[in-house]
């Protein structure tokens, strides 16, 4: 069969042209494992299978049966075709990245009254105002925001209250919902702040210094001793992102090190001339250098904002990284810049040096466990597992949680939630309901499906996920989490009912702790999160087909709980569609 394949590809490379494009590499079931592009796809594609390949690219060439291609007419072309594909597919081998949270920004809004506070999503539609950062240090970033709110009035509320809160009377606030504010007053708040969060600390650190000898001399040792405190903070945090530059720089500078087929990547934050922090993330390398590099500041700019400038070793093609990003990207040669680019390489090259034996052992123990489960659930392959988890308050507002592992890393793009109907009165009905929901999208949009299913629970809940699963004609494997008398999980359940026991001293126990850790935070969160919304937008969160836009047009009618469960049928008809208000209706008279 090998000698078949190996046959079936060479015939096909010597159709290839010699031409710039992306290609795709697929498994024994068809499946796209990998994407990547070519200014000449001929030799790229020959490279995989005349050359020597070593570590997760032998991977790699070892699962590829087949491979297709799509000729463009620019070497741009084909990645924007690639990158296309790499997040339509997200192949196996491509590069995931770990750390896929954004980093916060500090936000100062230009409102009529602005507000000082931590964002994270800056690429998401918002009104104008001024970012700063990024900051890795979220404490840090939190903690300056703290600071500088308490050092200037500034609107605290999100929406101007009725009258006067607690930050007014603590002169934390100008009291913008009553009193009249002067602009001149207003303006050198944001100048202030703004030539602060530059890096300039003369201002404030004169202002607090004044502020402690008055608290001093008035005998206030407490209020002195935080506003020491405070002065403590400033030079800690702006002495750390001092460099040696004489302009003031805004960009971001990419550094690396490669060894032992993995690549460590650094990113330098610089803005106004200061580092405000840095990143690095270390992964297997599969490519070309000059591919996973681009394919990483790509992937990192999906999460990330876009600076002014890109600053990159010359293993970049710059100009190419330019035109799809938009920014000017450059490859410093000489000079400071060229002296911190190199500082960001050695970092790169100490991060991958000092984390490498763990790395290699974590590796190693994740496809040992990931063979040890598939041998035990007797499994013909076990790349990712969907696990799910339901959260609830005394019985009501069930939601639930999925959570995906590819070989049990965890995979937060394919994180999904589920608000689950109000009709739902236990964990069974909860969990047959996001089964049925999320394997019958599974069926309508040709979604891959994983190669098993992992419930928190024994008997009962594999049971009922299997009925779910017959009743949509799909064969996906199934295993449950089952707990002991003491609420420990001890045992794996098979499809069969089959008890696995598991020592807590194993590394199945371990990985699989893992998981189920994971799916109930993420279950939970989503609970809390509802329920930090206020008790109305819970119960209306909560209710059967009232979305963002129904529950807002709910509110503008009628205003409060108490009125909607007061209405009639016909009152809510005047808002909802009929089968919707009929729901709602019923949904409210159990509250």
């Amino acid at each position: 069969m090998k000698d078949e394949i190996k046959q079936h590809i060479r015939q096909k490379l010597k159709l290839v042209p010699e031409l710039p494009g992306s290609y795709q590499m697929k498994n024994k079931d068809g499946i796209i494992i990998y994407v990547g592009k070519a200014k000449n796809l001929k030799n790229r594609l020959k490279s995989y299978f005349t050359g020597a390949v070593t570590g997760k690219t032998a991977m790699l060439v070892a699962d590829i049966v087949d491979f297709e291609y799509i000729v463009t007419s620019t070497e741009l072309e084909s990645l924007i075709l690639e990158i296309t594909l790499i997040k339509k597919y997200n192949p196996k081998y491509n590069i995931l990245l770990k750390d896929d949270k954004s980093y916060p920004y500090i936000e100062l809004t230009e409102e009529k009254y602005p507000r000082l506070r931590i964002v994270r999503n800056v690429n998401r539609k918002r009104h104008k105002s001024r970012l700063f950062g990024p900051y890795p240090n979220v404490g840090a970033a939190r903690k300056t925001v703290n600071m500088l709110n308490r050092i200037y009035p500034l609107r605290k509320c999100e929406n101007l209250k009725k009258e006067l809160c607690l930050y007014y009377h603590i002169g934390e606030c100008l009291g913008y919902c009553e009193k009249e504010v002067d602009p001149k007053q207003q303006e050198q708040m944001m100048a202030e702040i703004v030539s602060f969060l530059k890096g300039n600390n003369e201002i404030i650190i004169k202002r607090l210094q004044e502020d402690m000898m008055r608290a001093s001399e008035a005998l206030n040792f407490e209020k002195a001793l935080e506003l020491k405190n405070m002065l403590a903070d400033i030079d800690i945090t702006l002495s750390k992102q001092k460099i040696d530059l004489n302009k003031n720089y805004h960009f971001d500078l990419f550094g690396f090190y490669q060894d032992k087929n993995y690549l460590s990547v650094t990113v330098f934050f610089i803005r106004e001339g200061l580092l405000f922090g840095k990143h690095n993330e270390i992964f297997h390398s599969i490519d070309q250098l000059e591919e996973d590099l681009t394919h990483y500041i790509i992937r990192f700019y999906d999460k990330n904002n876009l600076p002014k400038e890109i600053l990159v070793s010359e293993n970049v093609n710059s100009e190419l990284l330019s035109e799809y990003l938009d920014r000017k990207v450059t490859t410093p040669k000489r000079g400071d810049l060229k002296k911190l680019l190199d500082l960001a390489c050695e970092n790169a090259k100490v991060s991958l040096t000092e984390k490498y034996e763990n790395i290699e052992k974590e590796e190693n123990n994740r496809l040992q466990v990931e063979e040890e489960l598939r041998n035990l659930l007797h499994l013909p392959k076990l790349e990712r597992i969907e696990a799910f988890d339901n959260s609830h308050l005394f019985g009501t507002f069930y939601v639930g949680g999925m959570v995906v592992f590819d070989h049990f890393l965890p995979n937060k793009n394919e994180y999904r939630k589920f608000k689950i109907t109000a009709e739902v009165k236990d964990d069974l009905s909860a969990m047959k309901e996001v089964i049925y929901r999320r394997y019958f999208k599974v069926l309508m949009e040709e979604v891959i499906p994983p190669d098993l299913i992992l419930v928190d629970g024994g008997e009962l809940q594999i049971t009922a996920a299997k009925e779910v699963l017959e009743e949509l004609h799909l064969m996906i494997p199934i295993a449950g989490l089952k707990k002991n008398d003491k609420h420990k999980t001890n045992i794996l359940l098979n499809q069969d009912l089959e008890e696995i026991p598991l020592p807590k001293d194993s590394n199945l126990f371990l990985f699989l702790n893992i998981i189920q850790e994971e799916v109930h935070r993420y279950a939970i969160s989503y609970h809390r999160n509802i329920k930090s919304k206020g008790a109305l937008a819970s119960l209306l969160d909560m209710a059967p087909g009232i979305g963002e836009v129904r529950k807002n047009a709910l509110l503008k009618k009628f205003g409060s709980l108490k009125k909607m469960k007061e209405a009639s049928l016909e009152e809510l008809e005047t808002v909802l569609n009929h089968d919707v208000a009929v729901k709602f209706f019923e949904y409210l008279k159990e509250l």
